[in-house]
């Protein structure tokens, strides 16, 4: 159980710098949707207590309102 968990928290560690170099050449919506949609996960999972259903959920209505937060103006 123990490499378990070890193995996840690598697993997490290389996802989220893979995922933050990727970000490089997004223009500033693009990267608060992704920010939005990793922090809604978050919450999400926290929220249901660990429900995959709450984290698909969080990580959607972040995405959104990253999105709409950084609307170019009209």
């Amino acid at each position: 159980m123990n490499n378990i968990k070890r193995f996840a928290t690598t697993a997490a560690i290389v996802a989220a710098t893979l995922g933050l170099s990727a970000c490089a050449g997004m223009s500033n919506q693009d990267r608060n949707t992704a920010v939005g949609a990793g922090v809604g996960a978050v919450a999400g999972s926290v929220l249901t207590g660990g429900s995959a259903v709450g984290t698909v959920g969080g990580a959607a209505v972040g995405g959104v309102i990253g999105n709409q937060v950084s609307k170019p103006p009209r």
